[in-house]
């Protein structure tokens, strides 16, 4: 039985390079038995700035746009955050996005694999987004994969993979695999 897996595109810049990276990711979860895959992008979702007059924890949402980002991501068994690192840490988009929902992110297991123009590739974005994510419930995976230079890699609106990127890859993915068999009880 496969899990449903989304992959959650996290830049809501209309030029992210992200995207191709994220569509990549998509493609070879796609490509393993154990997972059914599903990509959300947050530019596409364009959840406004957190707006309910509840807390998320009482799952009482008074707006359709969260009802609807609720019945989205509630499905998934899983996850793996595609995301940028701007000045050092995790987008604005994507912290809302958590915050506005809870329930729905309760023990499922997340991948995480950053990105950046520059050297680091996102890493301190992964480091700073790990206690949030703990915090609502995430379980997040131990490896990650950070990919540095990411505007040298996009071509023509695709992801150019070098070989270690696809080995780091596959451990994400790995790791996500495991913890949703632990979660099953498998």
């Amino acid at each position: 039985m496969s899990s449903r897996l989304y992959v959650l595109s996290a830049s809501t810049r209309p030029t992210s390079s992200g995207r191709p990276l994220a569509r990549w990711i998509a493609e070879l979860a796609a490509a393993r038995p154990e997972f059914e895959v599903t990509t959300v992008d947050l530019g596409e979702v364009a959840l406004p700035l957190l707006d309910e007059p509840e807390y998320p924890s009482t799952g009482r949402y008074a707006h359709p746009h969260t009802r609807a980002w609720s019945e989205t991501i509630s499905p998934a068994d899983a996850f793996v955050f595609v995301m940028p690192m701007y000045n050092g840490g995790f987008t604005a988009p994507l912290k809302n996005a958590i915050d506005s929902l809870y329930a729905e992110w309760q023990d499922k297991p997340v991948g995480l694999i950053s990105y950046s123009a520059g050297p680091s590739g996102g890493a301190p974005a992964i480091e700073m987004l790990r206690p949030v994510l703990e915090r609502v419930g995430l379980r997040p995976a131990a490896p990650t994969l950070s990919v540095p230079g990411i505007e040298g890699l996009v071509e023509g609106g695709a992801f150019r993979a070098a070989p270690e990127f696809e080995t780091g890859a596959g451990a994400v993915l790995d790791g996500v695999a495991e913890l949703v068999r632990v979660r099953a009880g498998v």
